[in-house]
C-alpha cells in the first residue's frame, strides 16, 4: 500500500483519477507528483501531443504507519499478532494479542520496551507533532506496575527493619521511575540509582537523619 504508482492520461486530473481508482483512495490520502504536464499538440489539433504523467503515493497516517511497521516485525518473527490501535490527541495506545505473547514481552518486558521505542521512532519521524506511543499486551504494563509498587513497599519495610540497604536488579528507566515515585513520600527511605545503562539499578536505603 505504501508503493507509488505512475499513470498517464490526456490531463493531469485524469491521470490522478486513474491512480486514485486503482489505489482505492481519495485525493486527501495521497501525495501527487506531476512528472509531465502534458500538451495538446500543435494548434490544439493533437499533432505531437503528450499525455500528462503523474506519480501518486499513499500517505500513511500515524496509525497505518505503526501498524505497517509492527506487521513487518511480526512477520519477520514468524508471529501472528492482532493489533488494536487507539489514538487520542497526542497519545497512541497499541494493544497486541495472539499466541506466544511471552516472546513479545521478553525478560522483564525488555522486548516490549524495545518494540515500543522502535514503534515510537517510526511514528514520530519529524513530520508532525510528537505522539506518545504505549505498547502493551495481556495488560502487562498494569500488572508490572502493580508488581513494582508492591516490591518497592516490601523492600522499604525490610530496609527499615534491618537497617541494611537493598540494591535491586537492573531495570529500565520507566520501571526505576515507578520505584522512585512509590517511595518518594516515605519519610524513612531514600532511593537512588547506580551504574550505567543497561545495568542501571536502584538502591533503597535508610534516610540519613
Amino acid at each position: 500500500m505504501s508503493n507509488s504508482i505512475t499513470k498517464s492520461a490526456k490531463t493531469v486530473q485524469a491521470a490522478v483519477e486513474l491512480a486514485l481508482s486503482e489505489l482505492g483512495l481519495t485525493q486527501d490520502k495521497v501525495k501527487i507528483e506531476v512528472l509531465e504536464e502534458g500538451s495538446r499538440g500543435l494548434f490544439g489539433l493533437g499533432l505531437g501531443s503528450k499525455d500528462a504523467v503523474v506519480r501518486v503515493t499513499p500517505s500513511l497516517d500515524l496509525e497505518s504507519r505503526a501498524r505497517e511497521f509492527l506487521n513487518d516485525v511480526f512477520f519477520g518473527m514468524g508471529l501472528k499478532v492482532d493489533i488494536d490501535i487507539t489514538t487520542s490527541e497526542k497519545l497512541m495506545k497499541i494493544d497486541l494479542s495472539g499466541d506466544n505473547m511471552g516472546i513479545i514481552i521478553g525478560k522483564r518486558g525488555d522486548t516490549l520496551d524495545a518494540l515500543e521505542h522502535l514503534t515510537s521512532l517510526c511514528v514520530n519521524r519529524g513530520d508532525g507533532e510528537y505522539v506518545k506511543v504505549i505498547l502493551d499486551t495481556e495488560n502487562y504494563r498494569e500488572k508490572r506496575h502493580a508488581t513494582l509498587i508492591k516490591l518497592a513497599n516490601n523492600l522499604a519495610r525490610s530496609v527499615v527493619k534491618t537497617h541494611r540497604k537493598v540494591t535491586l536488579e537492573p531495570m529500565s528507566s520507566n520501571e526505576r521511575r515507578i520505584i522512585h515515585s512509590t517511595l518518594q513520600a516515605n519519610p524513612d527511605i531514600d532511593t537512588y540509582s547506580v551504574g550505567e545503562e543497561p545495568n542501571r539499578r536502584i538502591v533503597i536505603a535508610l534516610k540519613k537523619k
